[in-house]
């Protein structure tokens, strides 16, 4: 059983990586992918109820990631249609694009980490947007962006769901996580940094600013207004979840919530076709439903692969045969390229227990760089890498050619520190 599910998972995920030679969209391929899973799963178990709870466990987290993605993306659209990130690209006015890759690189970076990477992907996605006409040169920022998102997030117990679970487990404290993780998630993202700089030369052609249609968007105290009340109720997330303990998609939704009654409010004077524009309704529909629903397919998919025991096996087989803590923890975050970061995770913490590895143990904070960091090497590998897929159209192969290079680079040299580092200290 478990060979045939780990074949349907081999060929769904090619289907997913050749989306354009194919032609067939890749939400496509990962539904079927994920269905097909948990069939195989269910038609040969002994006990058919034994699938269907585990199925229903893991649908639980990922109807969270889901409502998450669909929150956060709700939020940043509904910003957009007030032209609220037009506040940050005005004050970007450097046109060299030298300069613009390390603005880039050290904004996402920062709000990861204050963050998270997917919703900090999600905004500076469209803040290229806004500042790249030419559609080559923002796909390499945006290859970039991700780099940095992970980068941010790997060193933030806020900042990456895997750094989280590694927090709320009790593997890890956020003093220790920040101290010794920090400098080797910058080293994983200045060398991309570097070399995208050196390949960039001159000057950026911006997009052209529309006239604003003062009849929809009368002020900018309604521009700043949304879009300060956006950004704050993205920042509320970490410290809802630290306050209440509730999953983050709870405090997305809370802010959704607030941002629908404050904006019907701010617009209730206006006619139904001005408001229809600047509502939360058509923020809903202008959302990417394809890249959700291939989120869905990829994730039900992994807890198939989950729930059958296939990664935990994986996990045991490198403890037999690699040996190496180091070389053990460098393929963990190499394998989250391929399937997602938090099952591995998982199965680590589930194989490797605490009375081994006590809190703020060496392993523990080398996982959670590896884990947050490794996902960048494909643009599948991370939460950050499908949401810039699913904005900007990058094709697979196009990221395996430009970016992945940059970012095995990157993840390599800060693993090199971080165990250099803890060697000296």
């Amino acid at each position: 059983m478990t060979t045939f599910i780990a074949i349907i998972f081999i060929l769904g995920y090619a289907a997913i990586a050749l989306e354009h030679p194919i032609r067939v969209n890749k939400a496509a391929s990962a539904l079927i992918t994920g269905v097909l899973c948990w069939t195989l799963y269910a038609v040969f178990s002994a006990d058919k109820h034994i699938p269907v709870e585990f199925l229903t466990e893991h649908l639980g987290d990922v109807a969270g990631i889901l409502f998450f993605l669909l929150g956060a993306m709700t939020i940043v659209e509904l910003i957009d249609a007030h032209d609220g990130f037009e506040i940050i690209t005005q004050r970007i006015q450097t046109s060299s694009k030298k300069k613009l890759v390390w603005l880039v690189a050290f904004i996402t970076f920062i709000l990861s980490a204050v963050l998270d990477n997917l919703t900090t992907t999600i905004v500076m996605i469209s803040l290229l947007r806004k500042l790249i006409t030419k559609k080559e040169e923002r796909l390499l920022f945006a290859g970039l962006v991700v780099i940095a998102a992970n980068a941010g997030g790997a060193w933030s117990p806020i900042g990456d769901v895997t750094t989280t679970m590694l927090w709320i487990g009790g593997q890890i404290t956020t003093g220790s996580i920040i101290i010794q993780t920090i400098i080797p998630s910058l080293v994983c993202l200045l060398l991309p940094a570097a070399i995208v700089s050196y390949q960039l030369n001159g000057t950026i052609e911006k997009t052209k600013s529309v006239e604003k249609n003062f009849n929809f968007t009368t002020s900018s105290r309604e521009r700043n207004t949304v879009f300060w009340l956006g950004i704050g109720c993205l920042l509320f997330v970490p410290v809802f979840k630290t306050i209440t303990h509730l999953p983050p998609y709870m405090g997305i939704l809370l802010g959704l919530g607030l941002m629908w009654i404050i904006t019907e409010i701010i617009h209730s004077g206006k006619d139904e076709e001005e408001k229809g524009l600047l509502s939360v309704n058509h923020a809903l529909r202008k959302v990417d439903t394809p890249s959700v629903l291939f989120f869905l397919g990829i994730l039900v998919s992994i807890a198939a692969l989950q729930a059958t025991g296939i990664l935990t096996t994986a996990a045991v087989w490198m403890d037999e045969k690699i040996g190496n803590i180091n070389m053990i923890t460098i393929c963990i975050g190499l394998l989250s390229a391929v399937v997602d970061n938090v099952p591995l995770v998982a199965a680590a913490q589930g194989m490797y227990s605490m009375e081994l590895f006590p809190t703020d143990h060496y392993f523990w904070k080398f996982l959670a760089y590896c884990a947050g960091t490794g996902g960048s090497s494909l643009i599948i590998g991370s939460a950050a890498g499908v949401a810039a897929m699913g904005l900007e159209k990058i094709e697979f192969f196009w990221y395996l050619k430009k970016i992945t290079w940059l970012a095995l680079l990157g993840y390599l040299s800060g693993a090199g520190v971080f165990i250099l580092q803890d060697m000296i200290f």
